[in-house]
């Protein structure tokens, strides 16, 4: 079941997405309610599966996987089976970061951070190639990233 999720929710949504680290009397002051509804809020929200965890943003840069490339993926079938054994296959890759189904020219498309080409090329050859049912695939290099944004986009206009 859907949960309910009105306008001041949203509004502490928007704000945990901002600044996940916000002390609970902070969230209560943006959103204008005092400390113990925000908090009630909150984990109802998070019981929900609403909010689904907490984390820090890294810079993959700094930490040797700032090479990004996007790779299409087709497939020589297509049954329930073979896309379950392939997405359970893709699960088990670290390089890969998104993995998304599409209806289209190709099944798949991969997002995948590297450290650069070399290595790149091992995970394609060694593990990608690999992966249950490829028939073939297509690797495009990210130039520059001009916005990768995770956050959930929250209407609180609402």
């Amino acid at each position: 079941m859907k949960p309910r999720i009105d306008l001041i929710d949203r509004r502490i949504l928007s704000e945990l997405q901002l600044d996940g680290r916000l002390s609970i009397v902070e969230l209560a002051n943006r959103v204008h309610l005092t400390k113990t509804p925000c908090t009630e809020r909150v984990r109802r929200l998070e019981r929900a599966g609403v909010i689904k965890g907490y984390k820090a943003e890294l810079d993959p840069k700094l930490l040797d996987c700032g090479f990004v490339i996007v790779v299409q993926v087709s497939l020589t079938q297509t049954s329930d089976n073979a896309l379950e054994k392939f997405n359970e296959a893709v699960l088990r890759i670290p390089e890969i970061r998104s993995c998304y189904m599409l209806a289209g020219q190709f099944e798949y498309m991969l997002t995948v951070w590297t450290s650069d080409i070399t290595h790149y090329r091992n995970v394609l050859g060694d593990q990608i190639g690999k992966l249950p049912g490829v028939l073939q695939t297509n690797s495009f290099v990210a130039m520059e990233t001009v916005k990768d944004d995770r956050m959930v986009p929250v209407n609180t206009a609402i």
